[in-house]
């Protein structure tokens, strides 16, 4: 047997006093909007979602020791959950509109000619590194 997946969601912990600045981030810069917010178990957990994309934010008393990376390469050298990727139709358009929203990339745009894609990445305002993608 051949067990299926599809990608459901991304979790992302946040410490309690920059949860709702979170909700209140994706929401402004990426344009998600709130699809489910609740408590269970002595947490808070907000999915957003923009189209099919949905994430997942949780407010479970995490504290904030991960630090913004500076360069791309400077953010490998951590074994974690790297980033994850949202594909936009078209990069420069779409880094205009971040820049417009006070959000600049802190690595690319660059052409990756092995998947004929352009790539470039932000972070959210715990460090969590969101990797944009469109067709080359």
């Amino acid at each position: 047997m051949r067990i299926g997946v599809k990608h459901d969601h991304v979790g992302i912990t946040l410490a309690s006093t920059k949860f709702e600045e979170a909700v209140d981030w994706y929401s402004d810069k990426l344009d998600f909007v709130i699809a489910q917010r609740f408590e269970a178990h002595g947490s808070t957990f907000v999915f957003i979602t923009n189209g099919d994309t949905k994430i997942e934010l949780i407010s479970a008393g995490a504290e904030n020791r991960n630090g913004v990376p500076d360069s791309l390469i400077a953010s490998h050298d951590v074994e974690r959950l790297h980033h994850f990727c949202l594909t936009v139709p078209n990069m420069d358009e779409t880094l205009a509109e971040l820049e417009s929203r006070g959000i600049v990339p802190f690595a690319g745009p660059f052409q990756v000619d092995q998947i004929n894609q352009r790539i470039a990445f932000i972070t959210d305002i715990a460090g969590t590194i969101i990797e944009l993608t469109s067709p080359a």
